[in-house]
């Protein structure tokens, strides 16, 4: 079971490297799906994340590709957006005790959203001109910013899946941002809100270490030859088939 582990992290981490799909999106379902509770393993992904995404950030940060004022606007909506949704399975009683059937619900829908999206922006994503929110500056959209961050780090408090992929496509088309400092931007601003999520699924008991140091095992070599084939090989069907497979895994857990 130790080498299973390790070797499922391997496999997320290669798809991840190869195809740039989350790995939130990845890994939960199967955690899930293998048999762990919904709540442990969204507390162990966002746990398994943070340490993840502290690498790229330090990249990133010393390539200055990230947009600070951006993560801080998303994180001041993103951060309390998670810490409701986690809390609010906890306290009130009537969620507490139909958590895991909310988390393994919400968990299916957020796959299929993202499946979703992921495939339509395969099919009709094309370059052009930029659109009126994007040409406004950053300063007159931080109340949009904030709002979206709220709405979109309570789906991650409560799933672990998009502080990656959904905020990637906020960026892509609310904000003129380039491809290399969309990147470092989305990382650094996942970086915050995983952390701060981790901590309070850690603080109720949801993360299992031991399971995160099995998976980081095999998904930090999995993400380096990934990423090392990924300019070999055809992305955009790899990313299709990933899409095809994070839908059938939520359309499972419903």
């Amino acid at each position: 079971m130790d080498w299973g582990i390790s070797l499922l992290g391997l496999l997320v981490g290669f798809l991840v490297g190869l195809t740039g799909v989350g790995g939130a999106s990845l890994l939960t379902p199967i955690l899930v799906l293998v048999g762990i509770q919904p709540t442990l393993a969204v507390g162990t992904d966002l746990f398994y994340n943070s340490i993840t995404k502290l690498f790229g950030t330090i990249q990133h940060m010393r390539q200055k590709t990230v947009e600070m004022k951006l993560v801080l606007y998303l994180a001041a909506g993103s951060i309390p957006g998670a810490i409701i949704s986690i809390a609010a399975l906890h306290q009130f009683e009537a969620l507490y005790h139909r958590q895991e059937q909310i988390v393994r619900t919400a968990l299916g829908f957020m796959l299929i959203i993202v499946a979703a999206l992921t495939l339509a922006k395969l099919l009709f994503d094309r370059k052009g001109k930029e659109n009126r929110i994007q040409q406004k500056p950053l300063e007159q959209k931080k109340a949009i910013t904030v709002l979206i961050g709220f709405v979109l780090g309570f789906i991650v408090g409560l799933t672990s899946i998009g502080s990656g992929s959904l905020f990637a496509i906020a960026l892509l088309y609310l904000y003129r941002i380039s491809s290399a400092r969309l990147v470092g931007t989305d990382i650094a601003h996942a970086l915050l809100l995983v952390t701060a999520a981790g901590f309070l699924h850690a603080s109720y008991g949801n993360v299992d270490y031991m399971l995160a140091f099995k998976l980081l095992i095999g998904s930090v070599p999995g993400v380096w030859i990934g990423s090392s084939l990924s300019a070999k090989v055809p992305v955009k069907p790899l990313r299709a088939i990933m899409a095809s497979l994070i839908l059938i895994s939520g359309i499972k857990l419903l």
